[in-house]
């Protein structure tokens, strides 16, 4: 053992409490030498695993002499020469009172003094003895072992929170909603939801939170900070709770089991929203229009529709959208990158969806079944489309004119038809589409490339929809019907078409004559009257005409 002085330098080096009977002993540490790590939990800010200092047991608090656990950092140890002990510790003996240390003081001759109380504290304590008594302690954590699962924890009150994972007990409820949690931190935490609470704000941006470890969290996208690293690819992340997913997809590790129908899952949360297609529970109400979510993140995504907002920006051509992810697929239009490849015929998308989708081409799955018609598709998306031909639903309307559409998507592109936007452009003629899928099926005339044929007669189609209405003239198949005659058609366009004859609808219009047409195309044709654009050419004799029609009746003069 290392030969100890004490400093004349230090006040009080070691100061001996009175303590209550019954009442903890408290153990000053360092500032820094116990953390309560609080980014792993973004949401409660507390981890269950964290404990706190050990509480002695009953037989360590009836020794005169024992000393709880010391922080190494605060003793100095001499090496015989100037050094010097500093150690700030509890002496864990109720019938001490609060009494003055006993010090040696070295004056200028060398001598030791004493202060006039040291006979007295000498008489109450040998600080040599009980400082190598506490030295003969254990100075580490005492390890709590969980008897259900085999997890250790650093302290009593650690392993109570943990083992309510296990019985389920949750003590702590919300008077607001009833929601109860294992955790009274985890309480206060969630009633902020309630009050709208975020005691948590950037310095930089001004943003707030709920949590500290939120607040944390968020600051590393400003500091590009990604401290937790893959050993095994090197792929860096914001917080630990990240790496251990991704650690998952090399082990292929699921150890989250739904209970109801035995699927496994990587993270508790995804386990969560899946048991919330089970119990049909969506938590996440929208204030304006009452509509309700499985996840928060939908409800975000849902209220933009009322705000318009779009906060994602493209900075080539300055597009805006709703989501991140609609802004990488955009930025793909300007990069040509794609991504996904089939492994069969070799077609490269943009998405994964996309390419799964096409995958099931080859495969003809159609795993989603109308329970009306049974009709069958490949995606739920699909069928929840085909469902509101049934149920008429039109949940998404203009804001300029009324009008009603069964899709988002189909919303935004008769918008386009008020602004005149039309940003999808023919690197080839430089025409100019307001949707991509138009874009594709026109540079197709340029290319010859018609991917999708019949089965029955081996024609070709430059797109899947063409196709589909082509094969409803071998099935004899018109599944749009008219409400006011009852003519039925192959297509929703072409019924479109029809019930303008009824109320006379004309919504196209010639910018320069200002003549009214009830079909787009009919527009288009229309004003090549006025530019004199005659883009179809035959490749016998070289002459153009206006429309593709006419080109093909014209061919029949060369057979």
């Amino acid at each position: 053992m290392w030969p100890v002085s004490y400093s004349p330098n230090e006040e009080e080096d070691i100061t001996i409490k009175q303590e209550v009977e019954g009442e903890a002993v408290i153990v000053k540490e360092e500032k820094d030498a116990f953390r309560v790590k609080e980014e792993e939990d973004a949401v409660y800010g507390l981890k269950e695993e964290e404990g706190e200092l050990t509480v002695p047991s009953k037989k360590d608090e009836e020794d005169p002499g024992y000393l709880g656990p010391v922080s190494q950092t605060h003793l100095k140890v001499s090496d015989g020469s100037n050094g010097a002990v500093s150690h700030k510790m509890v002496l864990r003996n109720r019938s001490l009172i609060n009494t003055r240390e006993r010090r040696d003081y070295r004056g200028s001759s060398g001598e030791p003094q004493q202060p006039h109380d040291a006979d007295k504290v000498e008489k109450s304590l040998s600080r040599s003895e009980h400082l190598k008594k506490h030295q003969q302690r254990p100075t580490g954590r005492r390890i709590h072992c969980c008897s259900d699962c085999g997890k250790r924890f650093t302290s009593p009150s650690g392993i109570k929170i943990h083992q309510r994972t296990h019985t389920g007990e949750k003590s702590y409820s919300c008077g607001q909603c009833g929601k109860s949690f294992r955790q009274s931190g985890s309480l206060t935490v969630h009633q902020r939801i309630h009050t709208g609470e975020k005691p948590y704000s950037c310095d930089q941006c001004g943003k707030s939170f709920t949590t500290s470890g939120s607040l944390t969290l968020h600051q590393r996208t400003h500091t590009g900070e990604k401290p937790y690293s893959c050993g095994q690819c090197g792929k860096s992340f914001v917080k630990s709770s990240k790496l251990t997913q991704h650690q998952r997809t090399h082990t292929g590790e699921k150890p989250y089991s739904c209970d109801q129908c035995e699927k496994s899952f990587t993270t508790s949360g995804y386990l969560t929203l899946h048991q919330r297609i089970h119990t049909g529970e969506k938590p996440y109400i929208c204030d304006q229009c009452g509509k309700s979510f499985v996840r928060s993140d939908q409800l975000t995504l849902h209220q933009r529709t009322h705000t318009g907002e779009k906060p994602y920006s493209c900075g080539q051509c300055g597009k805006s959208f709703v989501t991140s992810s609609s802004l990488t697929l955009h930025q793909r239009t300007h990069t040509g990158e794609k991504s996904y490849s089939c492994d069969q015929c070799g077609k490269s998308f943009v998405t994964s969806s996309s390419l799964t989708l096409h995958q099931r081409t080859h495969t003809g799955e159609k795993s989603y079944s109308c329970d009306q018609c049974g009709k069958s598709f490949t995606t739920s998306g699909y069928l929840t489309l085909h469902q509101r031909i049934h149920t008429g639903e039109k949940p998404y309307i203009c804001d300029q004119c009324g009008k009603s559409f069964v899709t988002s998507s189909c919303l935004t592109l008769h918008q386009r038809t008020h602004t005149g936007e039309k940003p999808y452009s023919c690197g080839q003629c430089g025409k100019s589409f307001s949707n991509s899928g138009d874009l594709t099926v026109h540079q197709r005339t340029h290319t010859g490339e018609k991917p999708y044929s019949c089965v029955q007669c081996g024609k070709s189609c430059s797109n899947s929809g063409d196709l589909t209405v082509h094969q409803r003239i071998h099935t004899g198949e018109k599944p749009y019907s008219c409400g006011q005659c009852g003519k039925s058609f192959v297509s929703s366009s072409k019924l479109t078409q029809h019930q303008r004859t009824h109320t006379g609808e004309k919504p196209y219009s010639c910018d320069q004559c200002g003549k009214s047409f009830g079909q787009s195309g009919t527009l288009t044709l229309h004003k090549r009257t006025h530019t004199g654009e005659k883009p179809y050419s035959c490749g016998q004799c070289g002459k153009s005409f206006v429309s593709s029609s006419k080109l093909t009746q014209h061919q029949r003069t060369h057979t």
